[in-house]
């Protein structure tokens, strides 16, 4: 085959997805995936294995949100990140940012959304078949958020940004990192829960599916994007101060 022909018709390709300037879709998909953890809580069949060491923290104590608790969570990945990159860039502090935006954000679609505010309707009081909805609704949005950061240069909340970065940096593949971290968020998560509860609280069969199926169906989600779109940033001198390798 003729490469110019090649070389031609994989520009035509790329000239025929849509174009959609990156930072344009940062905001969009932080209210997106605090949405969708949203609902997760609402089934009240397991929350996500990376959200759920937080959401055990704010079962136990009255004072601290959801919202407030992804924040301590975050703050504590985010040292352990920098200590496994051995280093601190000033621009790592944006995942942080990230983190406190999406906590905000959750915390308002739990209290402005009756069916997500479980001072109004009880975590897990609505309908099984209704419960499953929600989960299943859940764990596919949170897939397609995360693989939508995974393709904006502004850093995601630090869950994201710990994976990110190990693969960008380690050239390791998301499917292996993203299914490698969750189990690690799912054995702290049991931690929390025992010695906070003696019992499992927060964790359920919802967790464990989350916990096989999210990295596939991030990785789903990635080659589903690029297939379609393209983003593109912007501002290129700006997202140049974003790289991480």
């Amino acid at each position: 085959m003729d490469p110019m022909g090649k070389s031609k018709g994989a520009v035509s390709q790329t000239a025929r997805k849509i174009r959609i300037p990156s930072e344009a879709a940062y905001l969009p998909t932080i209210i997106f995936i605090a949405f969708s953890v949203a609902l997760t809580a609402a089934a009240d069949l397991g929350v996500s294995m990376i959200v759920a060491p937080a959401y055990i923290l704010s079962l136990k104590f009255d004072f601290l949100t959801f919202g407030l608790a992804e924040y301590i969570v975050q703050g504590v990945l985010f040292v352990i990140f920098c200590i496994i990159m051995k280093k601190v860039k000033i621009v790592y502090f944006t995942s942080f940012i990230t983190g406190i935006i999406y906590g905000f954000v959750l915390d308002l679609w739990r209290k402005y959304v009756p069916f997500l505010n479980p001072d109004k309707v009880a975590p897990g009081s609505q309908p099984m078949w209704l419960r499953i909805v929600f989960l299943v609704a859940g764990m596919v949005l949170t897939s397609l958020a995360v693989a939508l950061f995974f393709k904006i240069y502004i850093y995601p909340q630090v869950y994201d940004f710990f994976v990110k970065g190990l693969c960008e940096i380690k050239h390791l593949p998301t499917q292996r990192v993203k299914t490698g971290f969750d189990t690690c968020c799912l054995g702290v998560a049991l931690i929390l829960s025992f010695a906070l509860f003696g019992k499992l609280n927060g964790i359920g069969w919802g967790t464990a599916v989350m916990t096989v199926f999210n990295g596939t169906l991030i990785a789903a989600f990635e080659k589903l994007l690029d297939r379609f779109f393209v983003f593109e940033p912007k501002f290129k001198s700006f997202a140049a101060k974003f790289e991480l390798s």
